[in-house]
């Protein structure tokens, strides 16, 4: 029996998800295709998310809607940035999003393993001292 990509997370299981159409417009002779997709990991009172590929327009609202619907359930969410290769203004802002989303519900939403080009977007932002970076302190996830 073959289960479809998007799940529902349980306890203790993984799933990766993919957004739907996740083409976007490019200029000539630039990929065609926006490729990102998130793995879900969902502990008693967490939920970790690893973040692979490009958070960008046409594909930021797919983390934001599948992030949200742990609050304010999980009291702790780790986005895990190890592989995310880019993000633009759209997945700055939706970050950002989830962060406010987050913080009214009474949860915490954590960055860890921030690569050099998205640290540097969140100083030139001013966003760098707002989100707990649990990686840089050496702090084990859960």
């Amino acid at each position: 029996m073959e289960l479809p990509e998007k799940l529902r997370v349980y306890h203790g299981c993984y799933h990766t998800l993919r957004p739907l159409g996740t083409r976007q417009r490019m200029m000539p002779g630039e990929a065609t295709t926006s490729h990102f997709e998130i793995e879900i990991e969902r502990l008693p009172d967490a939920a970790i998310v690893r973040c692979r590929g490009r958070l960008v327009a046409g594909v930021h609202d797919f983390l934001y809607t599948e992030v949200r619907q742990f609050i304010p359930e999980c009291k702790r969410i780790v986005l895990d940035l190890t592989d995310l290769t880019h993000m633009d203004s759209m997945g700055l802002g939706t970050v950002a999003r989830l962060y406010v989303s987050a913080k009214s519900a009474g949860s915490e939403l954590e960055l860890v393993n921030i690569g050099k080009r998205i640290r540097q977007m969140l100083g030139v932002t001013g966003l760098w001292s707002v989100f707990t970076t649990i990686g840089e302190n050496g702090i084990r996830m859960p």
